[in-house]
């Protein structure tokens, strides 16, 4: 019932223009937007969960000395159960060759199967109130900026609260990169905000109280190795952009802005 209500008061937001300091993780929004998650939806929410299951990607499982089933632990309230990831899951063996579909299998578990019954109640508030049909227009960054509204972004308190790694704050691809920022529109870097940290709030406190997985995390850039050709990343659970040495400022401004 609580879940039922909560999504009715999203959806009345919606539906009388309210904005609503309320934001939720990119999976979640998936899920009100009816779209299916990925194994790279888990490293926002649990990042050493994340890494040790793409560790078990990257590596060969005879150097693991893991012995695992197509199985999953759940933990319900306090009472450690293991479910069946597929039909006699606990009797087919993850190798190399079905690893993958393993690790979908359980990051799948892991974002929505576990909470599937909190998911179905939202919907069902939420679907009272804007159907499925109206919101499927917008993706996840976009649904939350209609939820929460386009954030006041101060870049001089971002800046002042940023930490380099392989590059200085007076390196020229530095001073390029924050002139970029400045040229982008409000939407534009909110849309950053939420590709580097994972949501466009702002801290009541500023960037000097940014948020990560495990406490206070400055925004922090680190030079990416590579082509100028890549594309910057980022891992939302460090607050941490991987910028390529770009040899202009408008080719910097492009790729950014193909990948927020």
């Amino acid at each position: 019932a609580v879940f039922k209500f909560v999504g009715r008061i999203i959806g009345k937001a919606i539906c009388d223009g309210h904005l609503l300091d309320a934001h939720f993780t990119r999976s979640f929004y998936k899920h009100i937007l009816g779209l299916s998650v990925n194994f790279h939806d888990l490293e926002a929410i649990e990042p050493d969960y994340y890494k040790s299951l793409k560790h078990l990607l990257d590596t060969p499982l005879e150097y693991l000395g893991l012995d695992l089933t197509f199985t999953a632990e759940t933990d319900n309230f306090g009472e450690l159960k293991v479910i069946e990831l597929v039909p006699n899951g606990k009797d087919i063996i993850v190798t190399d060759e079905n690893k993958y579909e393993y690790v979908r299998l359980i990051a799948h578990n892991r974002m929505t199967t576990a909470i599937t019954t909190q998911i179905d109640h939202f919907l069902e508030g939420f679907h009272d109130l804007v159907p499925p049909e109206l919101i499927s227009i917008f993706d996840a960054q976009e649904l939350e900026l209609l939820i929460s509204g386009l954030p006041d972004i101060d870049l001089d308190d971002l800046r002042a609260n940023t930490e380099y790694h392989g590059y200085k704050s007076t390196d020229l691809e530095i001073c390029q990169f924050w002139s970029v920022l400045r040229s982008f529109s409000k939407e534009e870097i909110a849309l950053f905000l939420q590709f580097v940290t994972g949501t466009s709030k702002v801290p009541l406190d500023g960037f000097q109280a940014l948020h990560g997985s495990d406490g206070i995390k400055k925004f922090n850039i680190h030079k990416a190795g590579g082509s100028h050709q890549q594309l910057p990343t980022a891992h939302t659970c460090f607050n941490q952009l991987d910028l390529p040495e770009y040899p202009t400022e408008e080719l910097l401004r492009e790729k950014l802005l193909i990948a927020v």
